[in-house]
């Protein structure tokens, strides 16, 4: 009797990602997590890997020889379309090309000289960037690239449009509308994906979603760019300790211990034996003012970032459910869960850049039928 045959794995027969096909592939490596390097596949194994040949990357110093690697198929994906001329706008979500790899971030100014400032949020980074090392961010999700090129999100709003008129059941509409929030939830996962550049230590906020820009504030917030805390100032302080990354606590500047360092004491977290409030020394990387209470909103939006009140600190989320007023659900990528939360333990999400409090765009699904979030 002859052997049976082993059958290929689904990743041999995807045909985006035969022998010889350019790819981007992303990097798991401590410090590059998350970045993108262009290179060709090599080969595909029968255990759903690819062996993959980097372009920019080498195995000697001296640069002759490419450097090879075993990588999963989530790792790889086609090289990223881009329009041959786009004019980037503030808020957007790009990918800027740096040390030889994408890294995605947002645009938080767009100067005079042509020249764009990108942000990347938990460092408190930006680096400028020229137009033609900038493309707007994109997701490789079943298959095919999300947001597609400008100028063919028409056809396929459409074509979306048409499907959902033929489904003719509501059985059907309602596993649709299953499907769709699994998806959001999946491609909310994404947010704090690590990732570096260089020796630093980068920590970046991905939301797969096209920013919309708000009319209603195209400008940050002005404040003074090298704020100095004195003593007694309410700030809020971050920490970088597991489980708590991300977070935002009330504190108290006590007294300056050194350059570019605080003794803080916490509003909110105690000593173990209870007997005070406790107090730590903080690098100025990890403090900020306390944020403008000038912002009032009356309902907040499904898909709108929001800081949540959730064990004494405030954490970055999105709003994933509008409840009965006046609760909303919450969905979190780090615990990976949706919470509920009232409306007076919410607050509009900003970012403090460079002396400036900046608050994002609303937002929008850029690959979805809004009909089926009603």
């Amino acid at each position: 009797m002859p052997p049976k045959s082993t059958p290929k794995s689904k990743s041999n027969q995807n045909p985006h990602f035969k022998p010889g096909s350019k790819v981007e592939i992303m990097s798991e490596e401590e410090g590059f997590r998350g970045s993108f390097y262009t290179g060709t596949v090599v080969k595909a194994t029968r255990t759903s890997k690819f062996i993959v040949e980097y372009d920019k990357l080498f195995e000697d110093e001296e640069g002759t020889k490419p450097l090879q690697e075993t990588v999963n198929e989530f790792q790889i994906r086609p090289i990223a379309p881009r329009e041959k001329k786009r004019e980037f706008k503030f808020s957007e979500e790009v990918d800027a090309f740096h040390n030889d790899g994408w890294w995605e971030g947002v645009i938080t100014e767009v100067n005079e000289d042509g020249k764009f400032a990108v942000f990347f949020r938990s460092t408190k980074e930006q680096i400028e960037f020229g137009e033609e090392d900038l493309r707007l961010h994109r997701e490789w999700v079943n298959g095919a690239w999300k947001p597609t090129l400008e100028g063919e999100e028409v056809e396929e709003e459409k074509e979306e449009v048409k499907e959902k008129e033929n489904e003719g059941s509501r059985n059907k509409r309602k596993l649709v509308e299953e499907e769709v929030t699994k998806e959001v939830k999946r491609r909310v996962n994404k947010i704090f994906t690590l990732v570096s550049i260089g020796s630093v230590k980068w920590r970046m906020s991905i939301l797969d979603v096209e920013k919309v820009p708000d009319t209603t504030q195209e400008k940050p917030t002005e404040s003074p760019k090298d704020a100095k805390f004195s003593k007694g100032m309410p700030v809020e302080v971050s920490s970088d300790e597991d489980g708590f990354k991300g977070a935002w606590f009330a504190a108290t500047i006590v007294e300056p211990v050194g350059k570019d360092k605080y003794l803080i004491e916490y509003q909110t977290l105690r000593t173990e034996d209870d007997s005070d409030f406790l107090r730590e020394e903080i690098d100025t990387v990890h403090i900020r003012p306390h944020p403008p209470q000038t912002i009032i909103i009356d309902r907040f939006k499904k898909l709108e970032e929001v800081d949540a009140l959730y064990n004494d600190a405030w954490w970055v989320g999105v709003v994933s459910k509008v409840n009965t007023f006046p609760k909303y659900s919450v969905f979190f990528k780090d615990s990976n869960e949706e919470l509920e939360f009232q409306h007076s333990d919410l607050r509009p999400h900003q970012d403090w850049i460079n002396g400036k409090w900046v608050t994002p765009s609303k937002v929008r699904l850029s690959n979805f039928n809004s009909s089926l979030f009603l």
